[in-house]
């Protein structure tokens, strides 16, 4: 099957939402050109469609968005103190990395009109599709991969702002979800892993070298919910930390995904959605759907790329590289980062960067050949369930040779040495520190944790009052994002989280 994606549709489908029923009020003959919810779903063409349209909604998440040099994702690292950057006029990066953010900041609007757009149409999908004459594998397939969907979106939604809008069903201008109250996070979770347990029996294959959404993402997605839920703010119990483990295990049990040997790898086109790569952003540039991360995290107008777009976005702290144990292989030149790169007017000459830069994301074609990137975004990969994996089984069982086994690969790879009985909460947690960075990982994990590495001293504080290396200071307002006041101001029935 084909990742094609219908962005027609998707326009379509967010006119259906606000119940837009054609123009037969109009014309004396209907025009069945004029797709409404009630007319589109009809074949199983259609329901692939909307599930493409979903595909297509994740790539918000990397793409550009704000004035220059800018990007949703960027939302999540910079309030860890972790990130630096060299573009003054990204003034959304620059109020996050300063803790001066307001409700009015493009980022925070995105993240919530991008997955709600998505959240919709996975309603629609999930109401209409059982309708349509198909295939039953097929049908149940579809509104599996559409729940997972709503789930991952949720999850991120959840997270990021609190109490949201809990949506369920599709909604148009008679409904009275259309203008809804922020529901309580307790019950979006309940939603979230619903949704995912419906998408285990789905019928799904356990991978999928396509980009859909197979059971071994599913099971990844949930055992991080979880792990989660057993933290800030739900705290809902130590037996989800078992919860966690149990199901990280089997994803591990599997066999289907595994660790690259190689870091190189990561960022090779060859292997999407193969091998660690349980759960991509697709990109391809044959179809004009590019990734601009590379261009964004290049060193700012150094020339090393063939074009004008070395923007400087994003570069780790001086204090985050230090904060690495001695001989982490993944701080050797051209692993997970970089500090110099040849000059594209004299490869022999080789420009030495004024800081380390991040390459595990780096594209050598689009610098050097063509401008364009069709790597994917990697939302789940297989370090992150076994690190997930030896976090939780800890917890719940204690340093067994399974759980010392998961980090213990992790570190492995990275050349360093293995962690015994002795390993404690706070060793794996600084494994998720340094391999999941700059992936959107680390802000979760400080705030379900409420607890912030200190990279000088090398101990864990308190999230509230950790100050970053820079200056600023984390206040309890930053546990959570503010709710777009747009949104606040279209619908006054929403309420603003504390502190913003």
């Amino acid at each position: 099957m084909k990742m094609l994606y219908n962005k027609s549709l998707l326009i379509v489908l967010v006119f259906a939402l606000f119940g837009l029923n054609g123009c037969k009020d109009f014309l004396e003959e209907d025009n069945e050109s004029n797709f409404t919810q009630d007319n589109y779903f009809k074949t199983p063409e259609h329901a692939e469609s909307i599930l493409n349209s979903m595909y297509e909604g994740l790539r918000f998440v990397s793409d550009g968005a704000g004035t220059y040099g800018e990007s949703p994702f960027m939302m999540l690292e910079f309030p860890t103190g972790t990130a630096n950057t060299e573009v003054g006029q990204s003034i959304y990066n620059r109020n996050y990395r300063n803790l001066t953010a307001n409700a009015d900041d493009n980022y925070v609007n995105v993240w919530w009109t991008q997955s709600f757009e998505s959240i919709a149409n996975a309603n629609l999908a999930i109401a209409r599709i059982p309708e349509i004459e198909m295939n039953d594998s097929d049908k149940k397939r579809y509104i599996g991969e559409a729940k997972f969907m709503r789930a991952f979106h949720y999850f991120n939604l959840v997270r990021i702002f609190g109490e949201v809008p809990l949506l369920l069903e599709p909604v148009d201008a008679n409904s009275e979800l259309l203008y809804p109250q922020r529901s309580p996070v307790a019950d979006v979770y309940a939603a979230i892993v619903q949704d995912l347990k419906d998408a285990e029996g789905a019928g799904l294959p356990f991978s999928d070298d396509t980009g859909r959404v197979a059971e071994g993402a599913v099971k990844s997605l949930l055992a991080s919910v979880y792990l989660t839920m057993a933290g800030y703010p739900l705290q809902a119990g130590d037996e989800y930390y078992a919860m966690a483990a149990d199901k990280a295990k089997e994803v591990i049990d599997n066999g289907a995904y595994y660790l690259f040997d190689d870091y190189d790898l990561l960022h090779d086109r060859d292997v999407k959605n193969t091998g660690e790569f349980i759960f991509q952003n697709n990109y391809s540039t044959g179809a004009s759907i590019t990734n601009p991360v590379t261009q964004l995290l290049l060193p700012r107008a150094l020339g090393i790329s063939q074009f004008s777009d070395e923007i400087g976005s994003i570069f780790p702290t001086r204090e985050f590289i230090n904060a690495h144990e001695e001989g982490d292989k993944r701080l050797e030149e051209q692993e997970f980062y970089y500090t110099q790169y040849p000059s594209i007017d004299d490869p022999n000459t080789i420009v030495e960067f004024p800081g380390i830069y991040i390459y595990k994301f780096f594209d050598e074609d689009a610098v050097l050949l063509s401008a364009q990137s069709d790597l994917n975004w990697t939302f789940l990969r297989y370090a992150e369930v076994l690190l997930t994996y030896a976090e939780a089984g800890l917890e719940a069982y204690g340093a067994t040779p399974e759980v010392l086994s998961a980090v213990n690969a992790i570190r492995e790879r990275a050349d360093l040495a293995p962690y015994g009985s002795e390993i404690t909460a706070q060793d794996i947690w600084k494994e998720r520190f340094y391999e999941l960075s700059f992936e959107n990982k680390y802000w979760f994990d400080m705030a379900r944790r409420r607890q912030v590495l200190n990279t000088e001293t090398g101990n864990w504080e308190d999230f509230v009052g950790h100050q970053f290396t820079y200056g600023p200071t984390l206040t309890e307002k930053y546990l959570l994002f503010p709710v777009p006041q747009r949104e606040i101001d279209n619908n006054t029935i929403l309420t603003q989280n504390p502190g913003w």
